[in-house]
């Protein structure tokens, strides 16, 4: 994962907001839920909810699907392990106490 791509992705998680949505979307599993169960369980305005749905999108990590009139959103778990493992790729390099 590139440098840029990983503080895109943090920059964006840094939103309360957006934050809990996409741990609530990590919580439901891969199939993903309606973007109306996001607006129910969130307390979210659904305009407001679109705004930080699409920020998301834009850096890959949920992506949505429509069936028929029904917008699904689901986290992106690939996404957000090549996060994760940037995140922890340096971890105690050249540190004695951390091996």
């Amino acid at each position: 994962m590139e440098h840029e791509d990983a503080a895109k992705r943090l920059g964006e998680l840094g939103n309360t907001t957006r934050l809990s949505i996409f741990r609530y979307l990590v919580k439901v599993g891969p199939d993903g839920v309606p973007v109306g169960q996001i607006q129910k369980a969130l307390g979210i305005p659904g305009s407001t909810l679109s705004h930080h749905i699409s920020r998301l999108v834009s850096v890959g990590l949920i992506k949505q699907d429509r069936e028929s009139r029904t917008l699904y959103c689901n986290a992106q778990y690939d996404a957000l392990r090549e996060l994760i493992d940037f995140l922890q790729s340096e971890c105690c390099v050249g540190v004695d106490a951390c091996k």
